[in-house]
């Protein structure tokens, strides 16, 4: 049986050390093409990725010798779950690998919000200093409302514990997972108590685009907003007017509906979101720190060695 490994994204040699240590041959090929590897991957038992290309289902036929894929992150969207599972392909994720970076800058995109630390650091460096326009809003005695309570919604939970906050929690597909940082409830409740709504969930057909103008409606008080999970989840049109309305307080998004550029400046609102102070904008690295990229392929291994068994 083969026991070799195409490596089609960057990943840290970790992964590489120890899958040799399990056996394995791992060809590491970081900047090879999709087309490229279309062309070679029936000669692999595993695959290793990130966000290079889709593994669907044409690449799964072509996938005659894969037993396993690795995604060097949380989501896996961009794997067709249900055809590999068809096939008896194993998938691998290592969410554990990058949960503290994503809620710590989660925490981080909702301080900077709540204090206009992007506004007042541009003005004090254009030569204003604007105090009361900088007033801000402290954490301790809001209510943050997360929906999805998965490895990385707990962990945003986790970081807000000192902060003197309400953590409430909606997840579609959990029941009873209330603990010492969140506390179970409804999405309506969500809707009603919530100061902050920070979205965990990954992207699917029922998820694409939750966050919508109908659902940001029927919040009952203006929020801060924050999207660390996956761009189509929330509507950037709705998100913006909701800012308009005044639902919407701030909104600290890591990921957008379309991301890299060209692509990201002809959207027909691209250029009133670059235009927004009530918005701050990160390049869809919340889970990538130089902490979690090593990180993620540790667990990454360990799990191969459990497949090894």
């Amino acid at each position: 049986m083969k026991k070799n490994i195409l490596i089609v994204d960057d990943i840290h040699p970790v992964f590489i050390e120890q899958a040799e240590a399990l056996g394995y041959t791992c060809d590491y090929r970081p900047l090879i093409k999709a087309s490229e590897a279309f062309e070679i991957i029936g000669d692999y038992a595993g695959l290793v990725i990130r966000s290079k290309f889709n593994v669907d289902r044409s690449v799964i036929d072509a996938a005659t010798s894969l037993r396993f894929v690795c995604r060097a992150g949380a989501g896996m969207d961009n794997i067709d779950e249900a055809y590999a599972a068809e096939k008896n392909i194993q998938l691998i994720n290592a969410p554990e690998g990058n949960m503290d970076a994503v809620g710590e800058h989660a925490v981080g995109l909702l301080l900077s919000l709540m204090n206009n630390f992007r506004t007042s650091d541009a003005e004090i460096r254009t030569g204003s200093w604007l105090r009361e326009a900088n007033r801000g809003y402290e954490l301790k005695g809001k209510t943050v409302g997360i929906i999805g309570y998965g490895f990385m919604g707990s962990s945003f939970a986790k970081k807000l514990s000192g902060f003197g906050v309400d953590v409430i929690a909606y997840d579609k597909y959990k029941t009873g997972f209330s603990d010492r940082y969140a506390r179970e409830v409804s999405m309506e409740e969500i809707v009603k108590h919530s100061d902050v709504l920070s979205l965990h969930i990954p992207l699917t057909s029922e998820t694409n685009g939750l966050v919508n103008d109908e659902y940001l409606f029927h919040f009952k008080k203006p929020i801060f907003f924050i999207n660390t999970s996956r761009g189509k989840t929330a509507k950037v049109s709705a998100i913006l007017n909701a800012i308009k309305q005044g639902r919407i307080i701030g909104a600290g998004l890591d990921v957008l509906e379309v991301e890299k550029f060209p692509s990201l400046a002809e959207q027909e609102w691209y250029e009133e979101l670059r235009q927004s102070d009530k918005v701050i904008l990160t390049p869809h690295v919340a889970g990538w720190t130089f902490d979690s990229y090593r990180r993620i392929s540790e667990v990454m291994a360990a799990k191969l060695a459990l497949l090894s068994d």
